[in-house]
């Protein structure tokens, strides 16, 4: 375990300009007094790590120090494998890039771990657009990738729900989610998501912007995602389901709403009394009407008088156009 702890040191060291020994510490989960010993175990093998102190300080390698190690495991080379997933690679524009790659790691590897890799990648697929939804046409999302990567400012037209707008835009992020793309920038010191297959024209500028350096991508969309949820399913259904009810629950409610729910043991009348967030009027109506006769909205009144509006606009049509006996 140490020799393996000491390597991945090593790495860290190769792949960071400078490394605190806490940094250390927690990627190996050891304590500090261990990282102090394991660098001093570096040095005595020849490794040119050398340490600055004060605030500041940490751990560097020797400019221009490299050490070559193939201690590869076959179960880490094959997650290698698995993450190059050739359809979002396609659309970012790298997926020869990406099999150049893995045919260079593929050689490098020992020969009693190909076979796993050939056997890996003929048994896991991602397919990642939605069920009975197009593949997005994404054409600028290679020119957004250079863009992001060179910090370059991009002057977009972009199809906005509120019509077209043409805007300069200083790109931060890209992220893939449930087979739609999207882009993080910044405009005017604010952070704004775009959907890149709404980006009509985009113009690559030489200007450079500075990133800023508090932006986190993960923690940045993380939160996104839980702002939206909340704007999302502004009012809190309340309702009567059958046993049938709650199952079919689970597959035409978003996942948000099912965690959200409030679901009170069956009562005498062989119904649950629940409470779970919707969206606004309409639209939550026209969810809630896909429970058909399994549930029945008892609350808020707004709520409940638009649903009664629905069904009782649905039932004049099919009472219209009934046919006769």
């Amino acid at each position: 375990m140490r020799a393996s702890r000491i390597l991945k040191m090593l790495m860290m060291l190769q792949t960071h300009e400078k490394v605190t020994a806490a940094e250390l510490a927690d990627a190996c989960e050891t304590s500090i007094r261990t990282v102090y010993r394991d660098i001093e175990a570096l040095s005595a093998i020849g490794v040119p790590v050398y340490s600055e102190q004060g605030v500041q300080g940490g751990y560097r390698l020797l400019q221009g120090y490299r050490t070559r190690l193939n201690g590869l495991s076959a179960k880490e080379a094959e997650t290698l494998f698995l993450a190059g997933l050739s359809g979002p690679a396609q659309k970012m524009g790298i997926d020869t890039l990406l099999a150049d790659a893995q045919l260079k790691l593929k050689a490098a590897l020992p020969e009693n771990i190909r076979p796993e890799i050939d056997r890996l990648q003929s048994r896991f697929l991602l397919d990642a657009p939605n069920w009975f939804s197009d593949d997005e046409k994404v054409t600028y999302l290679p020119d957004l990738m250079t863009a992001v990567l060179e910090q370059r400012c991009v002057v977009m037209q972009y199809q906005s729900w509120k019509g077209e707008i043409n805007r300069q835009l200083q790109p931060l992020g890209i992220v893939l989610k449930g087979g739609q793309w999207y882009l993080l920038a910044q405009v005017d010191n604010d952070v704004r998501t775009y959907r890149v297959s709404r980006i009509e024209s985009l113009t690559l500028l030489d200007e450079i912007f500075e990133r800023p350096k508090d932006f986190n991508l993960t923690a940045f969309w993380q939160d996104s995602l839980r702002r939206m949820e909340v704007v999302q399913f502004p009012i809190i259904a309340e309702v009567r389901l059958t046993s049938l009810g709650r199952k079919i629950m689970q597959h035409v409610c978003s996942s948000y709403a099912v965690n959200q729910a409030q679901i009170e043991p069956i009562d005498d009348s062989g119904w649950h009394n629940a409470r779970f967030p919707v969206g606004d009027t309409p639209y939550g109506c026209t969810e809630l009407l896909r429970f058909g006769a399994e549930l029945e909205v008892i609350g808020p009144p707004e709520l409940r008088a638009e649903m009664e509006k629905m069904v009782s606009s649905l039932a004049v049509l099919y009472q219209r156009n009934a046919s006769p006996n």
